[in-house]
């Protein structure tokens, strides 16, 4: 396993030497876990900020972390153009043509040039076609156009959802929502006003709280509807008409009613209802990065989707539960327009607000620009780490530059070195500053697995290969319809007469009106059962009705025939409705003792039948909880395995810290005793020579004639000569010492990455084979408050 496919790290690219201008074979691996105190990318155009950021997107995908990324430009389609076979048949139907034809190309060989650049591109950054198959494996790319049908139809003008109980409670949070969404949808019929003097504004933020505040749901046709009736009498101590006359109110239901009637605007009411949850996960519970392309729209079109989409992530986000690992990302490529530092679109509300509070459940902002100038760094100071490209302009870096000097106050920051640094930067090369780490990164980025093909055209992004198909968690559902046991029935027109003995429930009429109902007769029965496992810590009752049909043969009742309801005993009525008509009743249902027969069997039916079915997974051992199904299960559990794995890292390096403190303390004072015994040995040789030299010199040039001293002299310089040549031995020794500590700290770090990768393939749960648990209840533990004759409308 290569080092960058460890879970929890993003493989960016490699380590640059910028005065050398070498590239290393360091490889940059950002923590997932770092990206909770969210990211930005700046650079000017070809500064390979779009390659940066895709390449962040399927490192991602390849940790399981899905993606939600919102494209104003149109290149991120291109991470559906994945082609792990890296043939040129591949890549043909994607190849720009005026491309190949200014380099006197025929499509096909530059097609296969393409595919002959990709191959090698990633083999000069250790990856294959392997790896674009792990990306595919790990997530589904789909491609999502609101406003076409060219990719996946977005429907947002179709219902202003009502937001849930927690942000309705919420105050701030409450009148943000209602604000944004009321300013977005004004926006988008040329209206701009102030949240307190605008009447628009004000009018239409009473209808849709008037909505919310009573649990329901509102589309266009009703705002439109309720502009001209109003549900509310007077706004403030005018009365309605004195505030916003009927004059003025149907002209403002003509603008919306425009926009509904627009034959362009038929698109923004088809298509999949915005669902963040779906959004990030597929139908099986497989993460999805989906890419919002909104390069068609005009500036207002993308500012309304923007902020409504931004919206409903806020909901989602606060309907999870806190965390410190990565749970998603939320990628924008080009941020000009909807941050800006002094004006107040209607997406700067929700953006600071998931600045400010995503982090605490583990939503990771990554926010792109080329400019730089046009954004509010003092929302954007809640970013932690920072890429930087090449600029364009000294104001862009001057800008940045007071950026960076901010976040590093309680660092030195050499802003001189800083300023060369950005300026000696080249194409995909970034200069990396995060809060998490004590020292920048210079390094160039990785060749990214996802062909680059240029900004998708719509016939491009509707010949795209879509994953699966989307349905919708959130779309509405009323109450299931009861079974008509019977096709062709006779009425009576009075109630059948039965013994007092004999209970009889009415259930509730799904539809509307005066007319009359026709009652049929069947069997209902509740049972409430408790569920109790001491090997799965499972202890909770579950309430169970069922509807089952009466025979007039040998075996009258049977549960297994039986419809499970969705209803509770206060649904349902002890008294007939008026202009009620009765169908006739089996014969075994006016006997009092079958009640007591069934009510048996129906025991017995839910002990060997209704056990309760929940998914166990081996690795984490955790247990899905009552009504949570599979789906939801395996998101839960991607991110428990993410912060059980982080957590184990953590504890991990913690507990090598020390270890490896003391080796590198030993490494130092080892490199320290190399040096000091050369300089030693060194100077001991030179002052022996010098010595020797001397004596020679003196002896054989001296004024005196040679004597025994002037011998004797020239014998103790060769001597010391001869221990100098041997000192050299404790050089030797030194070194020893320093190999020995430095394959010792080698072997401890090896040690250390092989336990993190075994903790990494530990909690990888993205192909756990799940295990199906039953618990069964025992016949003390089911009680049968009900069985009883039951009248049931005829739909």
């Amino acid at each position: 396993m290569h080092d960058f496919e460890k879970m929890g790290v993003f493989y960016l690219g490699k380590e640059y030497d910028i005065d050398s201008k070498k590239q290393s074979e360091d490889l940059v691996l950002y923590k997932s876990k770092d990206l909770t105190t969210h990211a930005m990318i700046i650079g000017m155009t070809g500064s390979g900020k779009t390659g940066l950021g895709v390449g962040m997107i399927e490192e991602a995908a390849l940790d399981n972390i899905p993606v939600i990324a919102i494209d104003p430009k149109g290149d991120l389609g291109n991470l559906a153009l994945t082609f792990p076979q890296l043939r040129k048949e591949d890549f043909l139907p994607w190849v720009n043509v005026s491309e190949a034809t200014n380099k006197g190309l025929t499509a096909d060989d530059f097609a296969q040039a393409q595919a002959d650049l990709w191959t090698k591109g990633l083999a000069s950054w250790g990856q294959d076609g392997q790896r674009i198959q792990k990306f595919k494996d790990s997530a589904d790319v789909l491609v999502y156009t609101p406003g076409s049908s060219s990719g996946i139809g977005v429907s947002v003008l179709k219902s202003f959802n009502a937001p849930s109980q927690a942000i309705i409670n919420d105050f701030d949070a409450y009148r943000d929502r209602l604000d944004v969404t009321t300013t977005s949808l004004l926006a988008l019929i040329g209206i701009s006003g102030n949240t307190f003097t605008s009447r628009e504004h004000i009018l239409l933020s009473h209808i849709i709280d008037h909505a919310w505040k009573q649990g329901n749901n509102i589309n266009l046709t009703e705002i439109i509807m309720a502009i001209q009736n109003p549900p509310m009498k007077q706004v403030g101590v005018l009365d309605i008409e004195s505030f916003f006359p009927s004059k003025d109110r149907t002209s403002l239901a003509m603008m919306l009613n425009n926009v509904l009637a627009s034959p362009s605007f038929k698109a923004w009411l088809e298509g999949v209802p915005l669902d963040v949850n779906r959004f990030l996960y597929n139908e099986q519970g497989k993460p999805c990065v989906s890419v919002f392309s909104i390069s068609h729209l005009s500036d207002d079109e993308r500012m309304f989707f923007v902020t409504m989409l931004l919206n409903d992530i806020i909901s989602w986000m606060r309907s999870q539960p806190g965390t410190g690992s990565l749970r998603a990302i939320l990628y924008m490529d080009e941020l000009f327009g909807f941050l800006p530092p002094v004006a107040n679109p209607p997406s700067k509300m929700p953006l600071l607000t998931l600045l400010k509070q995503a982090r605490a459940y583990g939503l990771g902002l990554v926010l792109s620009t080329q400019n730089p100038v046009d954004l509010d760094y003092k929302a954007l100071s809640n970013a932690g780490t920072w890429f930087i490209g090449r600029l364009q302009t000294e104001r862009d870096k001057e800008r940045l530059l007071a950026g960076l000097e901010g976040l590093a106050s309680d660092k030195p920051f050499d802003r001189k070195k800083t300023e060369q640094i950005i300026s000696g930067l080249s194409q995909r090369q970034f200069y990396l500053h995060s809060v998490h780490e004590s020292n920048p990164v210079i390094f160039s980025t990785r060749w990214v697995l996802s062909y680059l093909a240029g900004p998708m055209t719509r016939d491009q992004i509707a010949s795209l290969p879509q994953s699966g198909s989307f349905k919708s968690s959130s779309q509405s559902t009323s109450r299931p319809t009861h079974t008509s046991f019977s096709s062709s029935v006779q009425s009576n027109q009075s109630q059948p007469l039965l013994s007092p003995q004999i209970p009889q429930v009415y259930l509730p009429v799904n539809s509307y009106g005066n007319s009359k109902t026709l009652y049929q007769p069947a069997l209902i029965g509740v049972s409430d059962v408790f569920y109790q496992s001491a090997k799965h810590k499972v202890s909770l009752s579950q309430n169970y009705v069922f509807l089952a049909p009466i025979d007039d043969g040998v075996v009258s009742v049977d549960w297994s025939e039986a419809q499970r309801l969705d209803l509770s005993l206060k649904d349902v009525s002890q008294q007939a409705p008026d202009n009620a008509e009765f169908a006739p009743y089996p014969q075994p249902a006016a006997n009092v003792k079958n009640y007591d027969l069934w009510t048996k069997s129906l025991n017995q039916f839910v002990r060997t039948n209704v056990g309760l079915k929940l998914v166990y997974s081996p690795k984490l051992k955790l247990l899905s909880q009552v009504n949570e199904d599979e789906r939801d299960f395996k998101i839960r559990l991607q991110h428990a395995a993410h912060e059980a794995r982080d957590e184990a890292i953590e504890v991990l390096k913690k507990k090598y810290a020390t270890r490896i403190s003391t080796l590198e303390d030993r490494l130092r004072r080892a490199q320290q005793a190399v040096e000091k015994q050369s300089a030693l040995s060194n100077q001991k040789k030179m002052d022996a020579f010098v010595s020797a030299g001397t004596a020679i010199f003196a002896a054989l040039y001296g004024r005196k004639t040679v004597s025994a001293t002037s011998v004797s002299r020239v014998g103790s310089a060769v001597k010391s000569t001869s221990k100098a040549l041997k000192s050299g031995q404790g050089i030797g020794q030194a070194q020893e010492t320093l190999q020995s500590v430095q394959e010792q700290l080698n072997t401890l770090s090896l040690d250390l990455e092989n336990q993190v990768m075994k903790i990494s393939e530990d909690f990888d749960v993205s192909f756990e084979q799940l295990e199906e648990v039953e618990i069964r209840a025992t016949s003390n533990n089911i009680t049968i408050p009900l069985v009883a004759l039951a009248w049931v409308p005829k739909e």
